[in-house]
């Protein structure tokens, strides 16, 4: 029997699997979390084969969790409607052993999980051609400034703690929209969320 811990933090979505998933003959969901936090308490109290995390949940994200339970016995697998290439690569970089997107039909994911089982990796055919064609293009210096940028600094306020003048942050800036292929500030934090690459 395959054992199962699913973490989602939608209920119906979460009541959803666990009801398709305990209708496979070989498999019987142990429990169910509404954030990442519990996902972790819950794989080690019942130790389950498989883990499946969704991304974006309240307390700890799935990635987060992934990343703690990177040395557990558990295999994760991410099922998510985020198919961000960032994301992907974190997950990968975390041991995920699957990768799978919440529109693919509902069958594949049962096939998928015994394919896990049989020691297999699982990942979306979408992203792992995205993984390949989208590198984040900026340098460490340049996501830095960013980062200040999306923690609400001004241009004085990043030069100060970089230590440097407040006109190479300008120049960071304008670097950094014309790489990101935006206009404003705003634009490249939402275009840099979205590709996954805050850390």
């Amino acid at each position: 029997m395959i054992r199962i811990v699913i973490a989602e933090d939608q209920q119906m979505m979460l009541g959803a699997l666990g009801l398709l998933l305990n209708l496979e003959e070989d498999m019987e969901v142990v429990g169910k979390a509404g954030d990442g936090e519990k996902a972790i308490s819950l794989v080690h109290q019942h130790q389950p084969d498989i883990c499946i995390m969704d991304i974006e949940m309240p307390v700890k994200t799935g990635l987060e969790a992934a990343e703690e339970l990177k040395e557990s016995c558990t295999k994760v697998i991410i099922l998510t409607t985020f198919a961000r290439t960032g994301y992907f690569q974190r997950a990968v970089k975390a041991g995920v052993r699957g990768y799978l997107l919440k529109d693919s039909p509902s069958e594949e994911l049962a096939s998928s999980i015994r394919s896990v089982m049989a020691g297999r990796r699982i990942y979306a055919p979408e992203l792992v051609d995205d993984a390949y064609s989208d590198d984040n293009p900026l340098t460490d210096r340049e996501k830095e400034v960013l980062t200040l940028i999306a923690d609400g600094k001004n241009t004085k306020e990043i030069a100060n703690q970089l230590s440097i003048k407040a006109g190479t942050v300008r120049n960071y800036i304008s670097t950094i929209l014309e790489k990101l292929e935006v206009t404003n500030r705003i634009e490249a934090i939402t275009r840099f969320q979205e590709k996954g690459w805050f850390k």
